[in-house]
């Protein structure tokens, strides 16, 4: 019986094994077709990316004709590399190089040769390209923008390069990809899916039909189109606004949490990203590591958020139940906390209402003080003081649907045992959390979420740049509330203040007749750190604001960079913001031109004199450091001599 067993054993292994070969070779067509097979040609087909349209429907990306032209190493067949590259203007050095590359990926695969076509040298190329037989031309689609405003939002298209394509199986070389914006993060429902078309060769591989009929070719499917929520008249003057400043204005609508402008200055047109041109471009811009006009300051820079955190130390210290609307503080130009706080606010006893519309520190030092020393642990205090604050959306990502974002900073009670090394805190060690500075870092759309928080009483909606995608739903996230941890009886007094900073306060120079809006000034401590050496700068200008008071349309943060107090440049920006969006025309055209017409390149001119000195400084003192090592060298060399 045994001796019969592992001949059994081996008959049946054999059988299984040798059908499964026969699937494998000749009834598995797929393996066949997913295979490097060299009877076998794919021809891909692909498929025109989704348009983008603003949210009243404008056309902002279309797409145009592009036209790259492909080889197959294996296929090159005696061709007349003087002609080819007279044809297409390239040197035989470039030719040699891109042959190179190409067989490195693959010799039997196509690969991209010369990317990005014109007119004419398509044509010109079609024209003679039965004469450079492993040479073929593919058609697809580049971007074409409508519009020179939203660089940032969109994003922009570019080839795959060798991580993704051994990462991402649906690309293959050359193929185009989304990079940054929303052409990143709705990359696979703006491509579409390509179509595929198998070819059948014959022994000397020349094309003689479709495989099979045809019957696995696959039909492209056209990529969906996307509704933004941005309204383009609103972002076209947010850029106008900030023409020769540096900063950056996130709009958005509290009732949605729709972005309704989303503006970094500077900025730059984004048709320099498509063409032959794009990688040149796009070098030039990176490069640029003062101006950072790829980098979006409204969702990636953080800033200390000033004197607009005034709203939550006040909303925390209603809910916590250590002031009122009658609480009254004195201010002496400031007060003592262990260290004296300055203050502007002009006024000597104040209460709720008017420490908010003079911005006084003292009143906010206060509360900040009462809130911390409520609890006899210090920490759980802190922690507690945190939780309020985070419920805003601060010191977290927002969770927004584009690729990038900054978290901020909220500092807890982890980070004050390490500064402290575990012993109590004292209020007054950082007493300057309660008027934004210390150890607090926000972002510009988190500040404006911030405001759509207050706006709403109590809540706000996950801050999101697609309105609606063809034929699909929405996530969820961006339909859910969020709630703060402040109870909405609490909201009504502080928003009072808000509007009355515009009846009575630092933005009452720059008030629309007829409209309701609900702001505050801010100014953020500036210094930046050079090879050891720190330089204290022109404060940021900050403004944050809603409008009107009932039924919001509009939340706003403003950010602008070296340019001193929040009613100087900031709130005028953003009133005017407001005012184009709620009203659709500006009255304040005295607001308008100056903010239109004024440049602050004369304070960045500062910065930039500031980093060139130094690196000169650092230039003499290596050269001082080099010439000491030489005399010293030469003085050794002579002692061994004598």
């Amino acid at each position: 019986m045994r001796k019969a067993v592992l001949p059994a054993v081996i008959i049946i292994t054999s059988i299984l094994l040798i059908v499964r070969i026969f699937y494998l070779q000749v009834i598995d067509e797929n393996l066949k077709l997913q295979s490097e097979n060299n009877a076998i040609k794919k021809v891909f087909d692909f498929p025109e990316r989704g348009y983008i349209y603003d949210r009243n429907g404008k056309l902002l990306v279309a797409n145009q004709p592009s036209y790259d032209i492909m080889v197959v190493p294996r296929e090159i067949k005696d061709i007349d590399t003087t002609e080819f590259c007279n044809l297409l203007h390239i040197t035989k050095e470039f030719f040699i190089k891109k042959i190179e590359k190409a067989n490195v990926y693959s010799p039997i695969l196509p690969s991209v040769f010369l990317s990005q076509l014109n007119k004419a040298e398509y044509a010109a190329f079609q024209e003679k390209e039965r004469k450079f037989e492993g040479f073929y031309t593919q058609k697809r689609s580049l971007r074409d923008y409508q519009v020179k405003e939203g660089a940032n939002i969109f994003g922009f298209i570019t080839q795959v390069n060798e991580a993704i394509l051994n990462k991402k199986k649906y690309y293959n070389s050359g193929d185009l990809i989304g990079k940054q914006g929303v052409e990143q993060q709705y990359e696979e429902i703006l491509r579409g899916v390509k179509g595929v078309k198998y070819l059948l060769r014959d022994k000397h591989n020349k094309i003689i039909g479709p495989y099979k009929k045809g019957q696995f070719d696959t039909i492209a499917q056209q990529g969906k189109d996307l509704t933004l929520t941005i309204d383009h008249t609103l972002q076209k003057y947010g850029t106008e606004l900030m023409i020769n400043k540096r900063g950056g204005i996130v709009a958005i609508e509290p009732k949605t949490g729709e972005i309704l402008a989303l503006v970094s200055a500077p900025t730059f047109d984004p048709s320099l990203l498509v063409g032959r041109q794009r990688s040149k471009n796009y070098t030039a811009l990176y490069n640029d590591s003062i101006a950072k006009p790829l980098y979006d300051r409204g969702l990636q820079a953080t800033y200390p958020p000033g004197s607009p955190f005034k709203i939550v130390t006040g909303l925390i210290g209603l809910q916590e139940e250590v002031i009122d609307e009658q609480s009254t503080f004195y201010c002496n130009h400031g007060a003592n906390f262990g260290r004296f706080m300055g203050c502007h606010c002009g006024l000597h006893t104040l209460q709720l209402n008017n420490g908010i519309y003079k911005s006084c520190n003292s009143y906010f030092g206060n509360t900040y003080k009462k809130t911390i020393e409520k609890y006899k642990n210090s920490y759980y205090s802190i922690d507690n003081w945190a939780n309020h604050v985070k419920s805003f959306g601060l010191g977290q990502f927002l969770g927004t649907d584009m690729p990038i974002g900054s978290k901020g900073l909220v500092p807890n009670s982890n980070l004050y045992r390490k500064m402290y090394n575990g012993a109590k805190i004292r209020s007054s060690y950082i007493i300057s959390n309660a008027i934004g500075q210390g150890e607090i870092l926000t972002s510009p759309i988190q500040l404006a979420n911030m405001m759509a928080a207050v706006a709403n009483r109590g809540y706000y909606y996950t801050p999101h740049i697609v309105k609606s995608i063809k034929d699909q739903k929405l996530d969820k996230k961006f339909t859910t509330k969020h709630y703060t941890t402040i109870d909405k009886q609490y909201y009504e007094p502080i928003i009072q203040g808000l509007e009355d900073v515009y009846n009575f306060g630092t933005a009452s120079g720059f008030r629309v007749e007829g409209l309701k809006i609900c702001g505050k000034t801010g100014t953020a401590e500036n210094k930046i750190r050079i090879a050891g050496k720190t330089f204290q700068l022109k404060d940021h200008s900050i403004f944050v604001a809603f409008a009107p008071r009932e039924n919001p349309k509009i939340a706003l943060a403003v950010f602008i960079e070296n340019s001193g107090y929040g009613a100087t440049w900031a709130g005028p920006i953003a009133t005017l913001m407001i005012e184009k969006y709620i009203n659709g025309k500006i009255s304040r055209k005295d607001l308008e031109t100056r903010m239109l017409t004024g440049s602050l390149q004369a304070e960045y001119q500062k910065i930039e004199n500031i980093i060139f000195q130094r690196k000169v400084d650092a230039t003499k003192v290596q050269d001082s450091l080099n010439k000491v090592k030489v005399e010293i060298s030469e003085a050794k060399k002579e002692e061994e001599e004598n």
